[in-house]
């Protein structure tokens, strides 16, 4: 079996990647239909859009295959971002690079494989438009052509996404939302000399419920806790899925006292609603507050990193008290 190498601009693809907030929004039914649609108009046993992260590959829609993310370096799409053009293997059983793959080999037991490249706006390659059987078949240049224009359909989508200002499963702002809206904010406080303080959460426990009740129940768990937050807060609150399991919320006109007895009051909730969730899991959380310093180089990232440093300090004493 031979390992995708890795591309010349991995670092940037990357950072393409996580900043277009892909990989935390969730399944959408309009990708959900170009793969149902691909799969009958091809024949195929599965038509899947896939995310190339750093080790896993993660699938955003699939048909007629289960959706759960694969070391990237056993996966035929590690190999399709490579390259400009489409990766088209008829017969697996005959090429050196997947004959032992224990995708061909195992329970998925692929034998044909035909993957276009997907890029963002910026250029960046980030996965694959592909379609896969269980029997070995010749592509047409026809066919090439009609996956490609799956693969165009699918970058606008992913160009909506991507623009998009909130997070599409728990409906609070995503991370592209809460950048431009923190930086307003902060304008506004300096000009109104108003404190203005930032809470950063992490989900506390949150890849045992994945790993333990299925991803479904994560998922769960992220609407759970942007319910409560909706719940508990001010409206002028921004409440923010920042991503995965990291959420923030910006308190306008509120400095650290005022922000860390609404954090208790958050806590409170949030073991209020365990008492009545009827789940096998408890949501809990970390979490750390800074307040803007008005003196300061007046940068976003900073602020953000000061209360993120407090987030890991009280995740840290947590795991040690336990």
């Amino acid at each position: 079996m031979k390992i995708p190498a890795i591309p010349a601009d991995e670092e940037q693809r990357l950072a393409s990647l996580r900043d277009s907030g892909l990989l935390e929004t969730g399944v959408t039914e309009r990708l959900d239909r170009l793969t149902r649609l691909a799969k009958r108009m091809f024949d195929v046993r599965a038509a899947l859009i896939t995310l190339v992260d750093e080790e896993m590959l993660f699938f955003k829609s699939t048909s007629g295959a289960v959706r759960e993310p694969l070391p990237r370096k056993i996966t035929f799409c590690g190999h399709t971002i490579l390259h400009t053009e489409p990766l088209i293997i008829p017969d697996t059983h005959g090429d050196d690079r997947f004959a032992d793959n224990p995708l061909v080999t195992g329970e998925m037991n692929i034998r044909f494989y035909a993957g276009y490249p997907l890029r963002l706006p910026d250029g960046a390659v980030v996965g694959a438009f592909c379609l896969v059987d269980s029997t070995a078949r010749q592509f047409t240049d026809a066919e090439r052509d009609y996956l490609k224009d799956f693969a165009m359909i699918v970058e606008d989508e992913f160009a909506v996404m991507s623009a998009a200002t909130t997070d599409e499963l728990t409906g609070l702002f995503n991370r592209r939302g809460f950048e431009s809206l923190a930086k307003f904010a902060i304008v506004g406080a300096r000009r109104r000399a108003e404190p203005l303080t930032l809470a950063w959460i992490d989900l506390d426990n949150f890849k045992t419920i994945n790993d333990t009740w299925g991803h479904g129940e994560g998922d769960e768990a992220l609407k759970a806790m942007a319910t409560v937050m909706s719940a508990s807060l001010r409206e002028a609150d921004l409440r923010v899925r920042y991503g995965g399991d990291e959420f923030a919320i910006l308190f306008s006109d509120t400095d650290e006292q005022g922000a860390w007895i609404a954090m208790q009051h958050l806590v409170e909730q949030v073991e209020a609603w365990n008492q009545s969730s009827g789940k096998p899991w408890k949501l809990a959380f970390s979490w750390g507050i800074s307040e803007f310093d008005h003196d300061g180089c007046g940068e976003l990232k900073p602020w953000m990193k000061a209360a993120d440093q407090q987030m890991y300090a009280m995740k840290e004493r947590n795991h040690r008290g336990r």
